[in-house]
């Protein structure tokens, strides 16, 4: 059986954020492996494991897969350090300011040479946070996609993947056969910190990189583009309410002008 998990390298969430011509600055703040990518690394590698799967060559292996600038070999690297056991990166001064609809080209196009059965992903990147990105890789490769998986259980006997799906209604169960695209929250596990041998041996592992050519993508400009933006207007400050006997008068108020009740 063979995994992939795509990731990504965002800027750090704590890092003050702007807009340089319509695209996200990530040169000037400290880039690190996607948040949210890290529960799909971890599980990922929980389901290799249990099928005997390992850094020594199991007959189950984990690729994570990339795209972005060459910085992105960190965050490749850190995948690496957990456990996985070879990378795909996908870099190209073309690709600068890609939306979903090319970054899921780029990806499937990947995806599709590999022989894949099962590939798993966060629900989001935390710079866009649009969500958007599995379901269009599956729709792309015309397979099966179980999304915001809260457990997930892969047969490779019988190359099934059932996962408990939730999601603002509730719990539901749902089943695929492979080839499937998982998207998993962030409580489905707790990522292990990478060893210090798994840092060592990551570096001995291989990241293969490729270019739109290698890929065999050819360029296009971006369906979306961001035309303006603002900072975040500072906060007002608050309503003060002393309570002279209509304090419980005035907070009703308060609410029902909001509408909030």
């Amino acid at each position: 059986m063979k995994i992939a998990v795509c990731i990504k390298q965002v800027p750090d969430s704590w890092a003050e954020k702007k807009m340089v011509n319509g695209a996200l600055d990530r040169e000037n703040v400290d880039a690190v492996l996607n948040d949210l990518d890290e529960y799909a690394v971890e599980e990922a590698l929980r389901i290799a494991e249990s099928h005997g799967g390992n850094d020594d060559g199991g007959p189950h292996s984990v690729t994570v897969i990339s795209m972005g600038p060459a910085r992105a070999t960190d965050a490749v690297r850190k995948a690496l350090s957990m456990g996985a056991n070879g990378a795909i990166l996908i870099t190209d001064p073309a690709l600068a300011g890609a939306d979903a609809l090319l970054t899921s080209k780029v990806l499937a196009q990947v995806i599709s040479t590999e022989s894949f059965d099962v590939v798993i992903c966060g629900t989001e990147s935390t710079d866009a946070r649009m969500s958007v990105v599995p379901a269009m890789i599956a729709t792309r490769l015309n397979w099966a996609q179980l999304t915001f998986a809260g457990s997930v259980v892969v047969e490779p006997a019988i190359s099934k993947v059932s996962i408990t799906r939730v999601s603002e209604a509730g719990v539901d169960a749902m089943s695929a056969n492979f080839p499937v695209i998982v998207s998993v929250i962030e409580k489905i596990n707790e990522p292990r910190y990478p060893s210090f041998k798994g840092i060592m041996a990551a570096k001995k592992k291989t990241i293969e990189t490729r270019d739109l050519a290698k890929v065999g993508v050819s360029t296009e400009s971006a369906w979306s583009q961001v035309l303006d933006s603002q900072l975040r207007p500072p906060r007002a400050a608050g309503i003060k309410v002393t309570d002279d006997g209509t304090g419980g008068a005035q907070l009703v108020g308060f609410l029902a002008e909001r509408k909030l009740i």
